[in-house]
């Protein structure tokens, strides 16, 4: 495994140079191209994440999960728009900053690419085109490897795109699927100084933790989301019930999914109700406040407030002041998206400020994090660090800079 690893990583850096001076056309000819080849093998795609359904259904994955899985005729149609709306973006490299020093030396400051991006990542079929099209975009070469529940289905998706990259005239290994799926395959990819030149973990909190721990290649760490909403004292019960049910339910195994509801005491008794009506298919586990206002509930334990459940469950708790409530998120967040409901600007203020998370939101769903949703087309992963890249990482955030310098025979 380890040979065939390293065959597949030696041919994408090989690939390396010459996507990287290729210009921006050629490359947005290929993810235009791209996207055509996942319409044009849609049944071929289709009958791999058909086989890969039928395996994860016997393996016992639970239905929230199994719908990160699923690809249909219309998904794909929207993995291939998203393709085209990152080809339309502005080109991430070159142009940069100019500036001339004293002595008649000429700087420039470019964008260029990072080089041989591996991406370790779980589930999700449609993160194999999105990677794909936003490290050639950038002009990096790149190394996939998924999770063994849509192995199948990335396979396919990656025959098309290398399909696509040979007829846009660019190499098409700058693209690897890795087929094995097993734990040494990732630690390999974790510890190939020298090859790869940046990983990027996309998934939950045990899969990125494991990168974080074990990586001695660059890592941008990404993903895991125990995201929270704060209904503060003045909000609008109405809106607050909306944010919070769509936030928790309209996808809730996906990372920017709510997990965690702070309330404020004094609107506790009237929201708490009402919010158990609007969603009854979500297990609340409270606090000993929120338990005396809904009966039968589950009560939380010091875990719960720290978990990202990816499933209809929810922990509940009141909390005395907008303070409290920041406290609480910056103790059990994981810096990801982070949602104040409220009428007081002032309050909005504070949240925002105070609040330490990629994403903050005031009266917006959480569920807005996300790269197409933000402009870029698609994303590589959300990044919940503070170097380099934050929040949802388009083309520009896997650029590097480097300096040009002109002169005329300057000597120091």
């Amino acid at each position: 495994m380890a040979d065939i690893l390293m065959d597949k990583c030696t041919a994408a850096k090989g690939a390396f140079p010459i996507l990287a001076t290729s210009t921006g056309e050629m490359r947005n000819k290929a993810i235009a191209l791209m996207a055509d080849a996942l319409e044009r093998d849609c049944d071929k795609i289709l009958d791999a994440n058909a086989k890969d359904l039928e395996n994860a259904k016997a393996a016992g994955i639970r239905s929230t999960l199994i719908d990160r899985l699923v690809l249909t005729d219309a998904r794909i149609r929207a993995i291939a728009a998203s393709l085209r709306k990152v080809a339309a973006l502005p080109d991430p490299l070159g142009g940069g900053t100019v500036w001339n020093r004293p002595n008649g030396m000429r700087i420039r400051r470019v964008h260029v690419p990072i080089g041989l991006i591996a991406i370790i990542y779980e589930a999700r079929p449609n993160v194999t085109a999105d990677a794909a099209a936003i490290c050639i975009k950038s002009g990096n070469a790149c190394v996939l490897r998924g999770g063994k529940e849509a192995v199948l289905s990335s396979i396919a998706i990656v025959a098309s795109v290398r399909s696509a990259l040979k007829a846009a005239g660019l190499p098409e290994d700058c693209v690897q699927i890795v087929e094995d799926t097993t734990r040494e395959s990732s630690n390999r990819l974790m510890t190939m100084n020298g090859v790869v030149d940046l990983l990027i973990p996309r998934g939950g909190r045990s899969l990125i933790r494991a990168v974080v721990d074990n990586a001695t290649v660059p890592v941008i760490e990404t993903g895991a989301g125990n995201c929270h909403v704060y209904v503060e004292k003045s909000a609008d019960i109405d809106m607050a019930l909306e944010l919070v049910y769509n936030a928790k339910t309209s996808r809730p195994s996906v990372c920017n999914a709510a997990e965690s509801l702070l309330v404020d005491r004094e609107i506790a008794a009237e929201f708490l109700p009402r919010l158990r009506t609007r969603m009854p298919e979500v297990e609340l586990r409270g606090c000993e406040e929120a338990l005396a206002i809904l009966e039968g509930i589950t009560p939380a334990t010091e875990e719960d407030y720290y978990t990202e459940y990816n499933d209809y469950v929810m922990s509940v708790k009141v909390v005395g002041s907008i303070d409290e409530a920041i406290a609480h998120i910056n103790e059990t967040g994981t810096m990801h998206s982070e949602l104040i409901v409220t009428r007081d600007v002032a309050a909005a203020d504070r949240f925002t400020a105070a609040v330490d998370a990629a994403a903050v939101y005031v009266n917006v769903s959480t569920r807005f994090t996300d790269g197409e949703e933000f402009g870029f087309g698609a994303e590589i992963g959300i990044s919940t660090q503070k170097f380099h890249a934050r929040g949802p990482m388009g083309p520009e955030e896997l650029t590097t800079q480097k300096y040009i310098i002109e002169g005329n025979g300057q000597t120091r």
